[in-house]
């Protein structure tokens, strides 16, 4: 339903007040506690490679796993006395490694989630950069990418050589996930792996050692590109990682987002059914696949992949709008208003839910549910054009024309232009006996939109 457009959901969330958060000198003096020096010696015991570690409550330390390549020998530096380690659990793949570190007596870090951490979060960055021990500096997470039940960090707190493997952390001084460093396309773009990646090595860990920039490389190289909307080089790279990560659900996914982002959705869906022959319970893939069915006009199909995302993931409300998008396509209003309640379960402040909800109720004739609907979508966003003018057209089929005159000077304050709120303007006119101000609409729909102003004259000055 091309006028019920998917758009972008409402950050707010209906939780408990969060702690204070901490200021930045309380943030480094706990993460400081937990950040560790990491050094790799080659064979003529010079250090080779240099990053940072976080603390974990077994004792372990943890790093990026490229900050260990080519090094014999290696150790930690923790309060000024070196250490000697020995790696204990590795995930190449994925760019985390874990190392033993005898003797070393130093704070465990907290370990929070990235799971509720929004676009806009101040976060702290902790390591070593080029050498400097324990270097606190900050920023706002500028992106996220969900992935592997965690969510891939962008932030704008800077991150230099050095500073690969060191701790991300949130206003309450818990890690949010370890920070790596990439340079592309002339910007500085930092990204830090999620937590949950932390939490998952040991389950996920590799006795040989594989190429440690087999899959970050590739996915820092995807992230950049997209942010940059650089959608031709995107599309090339990602083709590139297929074929050399043929079995890789993300170079699939990503080869997939690229051509949806690039205007191609028809070409997106076969990338995202080979994510989905990998793992077939990909949830934002199925999300991603109803997304690209409903571009290409595919209702049937895009209904089927919305139901099966929200089948693996109930909670996601985005997923329950689309749903209802693609149902009020398909003429299925009851169950539209199934999913947008869905939608509003898990997120009550989602105003294009509340208002595509009023259009669901109103095309199936429960016009007082729909006035309703529309009320709520206004509380929320009092400056939503569309809301005003569909809550007058139902305002008009009401019989409460003052309401819906109302109602739609609302929507032609916010915009003049908005050709379909004349029309209904122009509709409770004529509803309420006003003939010579129902010419005026019609006069200003000409300016606005002549197939509008056609059909106008057709189906409301005529009769």
């Amino acid at each position: 339903m091309k006028h019920l457009a998917p758009t972008l959901l409402s950050l707010a969330l209906l939780v408990a007040p969060h702690a204070l958060a901490k200021t930045a000198s309380e943030v480094f003096e706990i993460a400081s506690r937990s950040t560790v020096v990491v050094l790799a010696q080659n064979a003529k015991e010079k250090t080779s490679r240099l990053g940072s570690g976080v603390v974990l409550a077994d004792g372990a330390i943890v790093t990026n796993c490229h900050t260990l390549k080519g090094g014999g020998k290696l150790s930690v530096r923790h309060q000024q006395r070196e250490y000697p380690a020995v790696i204990r659990h590795t995930d190449w793949d994925r760019d985390v490694c874990s190392l033993s570190v005898p003797g070393l007596k130093a704070t465990p870090v907290t370990l929070g989630n990235t799971r509720r951490l929004k676009v806009g979060a101040h976060v702290y960055a902790v390591g070593a950069p080029k050498g400097l021990e324990l270097t606190l500096s900050d920023g706002i997470v500028s992106s996220l990418r969900q992935i592997d039940g965690g969510q891939y960090i962008q932030t704008t707190t800077p991150i230099s050589p050095g500073s690969s493997g060191g701790g991300l952390y949130d206003e309450q001084g818990r890690l949010l996930g370890l920070t790596t460093f990439y340079l592309a396309e002339g910007q500085n773009l930092n990204f830090a792996l999620p937590v949950e990646w932390i939490e998952q090595l040991p389950e996920r860990h590799v006795a040989s050692q594989q190429d440690p920039t087999a899959f970050t490389d590739w996915l820092n190289r995807a992230l950049a590109l997209q942010d940059a909307k650089n959608w031709p080089e995107a599309i090339r790279h990602a083709q590139r990682w297929t074929l050399a990560m043929p079995n890789s659900s993300y170079s699939w996914f990503h080869l997939g987002v690229a051509y949806g982002d690039s205007g191609q959705p028809a070409k997106a869906i076969e990338p995202f059914q080979q994510v989905l022959r990998i793992d077939p319970e990909e949830a934002k893939t199925w999300f991603n696949l109803g997304l690209a069915y409903d571009e290409t006009w595919q209702v049937a199909k895009a209904i089927e992949a919305y139901q099966q995302s929200s089948r693996i993931d109930p909670e996601e409300a985005k997923v329950w709008y689309n749903l209802g998008n693609a149902y009020v396509d398909a003429g299925q209003m009851a169950k539209a208003v199934e999913s947008y309640q869905q939608a509003l379960r898990i997120d009550p402040e989602h105003a294009e839910a509340w208002n595509n909800l009023g259009v669901a109720y109103g095309e199936s004739g429960q016009l007082a549910k729909a006035i309703v609907a529309y009320q709520r979508a206004l509380t929320l966003n009092t400056n939503h054009a569309k809301a005003w003018s569909n809550l007058c057209a139902i305002y008009a089929n009401s019989d409460q024309f003052t309401q819906a005159i109302e109602a739609c000077r609302e929507a032609l304050r916010i915009d003049p232009d908005y050709a379909q709120a004349w029309a209904n303007l122009g509709v409770a006119y004529r509803l309420s006996g006003q003939r010579s101000k129902v010419i005026e609409v019609y006069r200003r729909l000409q300016s606005l939109d002549k197939a509008l102003a056609e059909s106008f004259f057709t189906k409301v000055i005529m009769p």
